[in-house]
């Protein structure tokens, strides 16, 4: 089969574009169960309110699209915070089913109130200028997007590798994260710590949900349901409250996902289903991930 090169090269960067958004979400995954042992199901669906934020920002309110970014990413934070206060805070000493019960509730609930809301008509996410030009070189046609969004991502993870590194803050997830009864009687503000980790996951999402909405400008409410799912099996394929396995697994989702179509174009309509094929065969072949730990939980 001759190889068409310019045609590969769109679809590697692509692939890396598409692997480094599930990435960027996938960490909000992997920081809350490395801190609390929980799959925060409503991690997609505030991905979504991102993209409405940043929606009626720039429409309704007329905000310019360089300070709607940060202000999205504030407002976000702060949704973030909120549901791990009013939803997850309440249960902490509850059994680890009540937890997860609550996150499936919080993720209907959102993706409820945005219908209500914003109602199902789908809407097109604006276009923002010097993200969605094309960049043409020879017979490779790509986007800025492509180039801006790997630049960004990796922006955004060494800022959170120095925060979980070098900071008071990171010494006391990585405490919390190892033992959080240990790290309590040690003097770590278990609260905050929670609080701050479940705030940069979303900061993260509102990130990605905006530069998602570049990418594949479509939006309802029901628009992170399928991402969500998706950094969550990059998430466990990388090793579930690994940062660096997230990263990995998002990455190689992505360039799984595009170069499979691109070589097989017959099987592009069950796109989706690798994702969750892939999450089968590292679980029969690999259950930790490939970065993650044996974690042993204590009676």
């Amino acid at each position: 089969m001759l190889v068409n090169w310019p045609m590969l090269i769109q679809q590697v960067v692509n692939g890396l574009t598409v692997g480094c958004l599930y990435a960027l979400i996938a960490i909000g995954y992997t920081m809350v169960y490395g801190i609390l042992r929980l799959i925060n199901f409503a991690h997609g669906d505030i991905f979504m309110m991102a993209m409405y934020f940043a929606f009626f920002g720039i429409t309704v309110f007329l905000i310019p699209w360089w300070a709607v970014m940060p202000l999205v990413v504030v407002v976000t934070t702060a949704l973030g915070v909120l549901i791990e206060q009013a939803a997850y805070k309440p249960l902490r000493e509850a059994p680890r089913i009540s937890l997860l019960i609550s996150a499936i509730g919080v993720s209907y609930l959102l993706e409820n109130l945005a219908t209500v809301l914003f109602t199902g008509i789908p809407r097109s996410f604006p276009s923002v200028p010097h993200f969605t030009e094309m960049v043409i070189v020879g017979q490779v046609r790509i986007q800025w997007l492509g180039f801006w969004v790997p630049l960004i991502v990796l922006a955004l993870v060494v800022g959170l590798m120095f925060i979980v590194h070098r900071t008071k803050t990171g010494m006391g997830m990585r405490a919390v994260s190892k033992d959080m009864e240990t790290a309590k009687l040690m003097g770590v503000h278990i609260n905050r710590i929670i609080a701050t980790t479940f705030g940069i996951g979303s900061a993260l999402a509102a990130v990605g949900a905006m530069l998602w909405g570049m990418k594949y400008p479509q939006m309802q409410p029901y628009v992170g349901v399928m991402p969500g799912l998706k950094c969550f099996i990059a998430a466990v394929i990388g090793g579930i409250g690994n940062i660096t396995g997230a990263i990995i697994g998002g990455i190689l989702l992505g360039l799984l996902e595009i170069l499979i179509v691109y070589f097989f174009p017959g099987l592009s309509g069950y796109k989706d289903a690798f994702a969750f094929i892939a999450l089968i065969l590292i679980l029969l072949l690999k259950p930790t991930g490939l970065m993650g730990e044996v974690v042993t939980d204590k009676v």
